[in-house]
């Protein structure tokens, strides 16, 4: 079964995001989503400071399967990437809600987090996979 943790919001693509504060997010792919790929070999992401839009690609996973893309589940600036990805691409598959993070994002419109699945509704579509 996969894991869903509480307090974060989810993407039907199987993002998700942690509020840090009242303007600034970490984002991350779910435990379903790390368990798809299968074990991630390189990860790719946005360049510090770019601007994304909401649904704009903000990097790629690739794993001895496929590569790909994550989208950005909010509009922002990047605004921290982790670099730790780059040597350890593997953390992505062992710890998808911690140290597997991939970046963070500072808000432009903080009212999208209100489209984003909380934690009960992302347990019921992984109920329907």
């Amino acid at each position: 079964m996969n894991e869903v943790i509480e307090n974060l919001l989810y993407t039907r693509s199987h993002e998700w995001v942690q509020k840090l504060d009242d303007s600034t997010v970490r984002i991350g792919v779910t435990d379903h989503a790390q368990h798809e790929m299968g074990d991630v070999v390189y990860v790719e992401l946005g360049e510090l400071g770019a601007s994304l839009s909401k649904g704009d690609e903000a990097g790629a996973l690739e794993s001895v399967k496929t590569v790909e893309p994550f989208y950005s589940p909010l509009g922002g600036k990047i605004v921290k990437i982790n670099e730790e990805l780059e040597g350890q691409p593997e953390l992505v598959n062992r710890s998808p809600y911690e140290s597997g993070w991939l970046l963070e994002l500072e808000l432009e419109a903080p009212e999208e987090l209100e489209e984003l699945l909380d934690s009960e509704a992302y347990q019921e579509l992984m109920d329907k996979v």
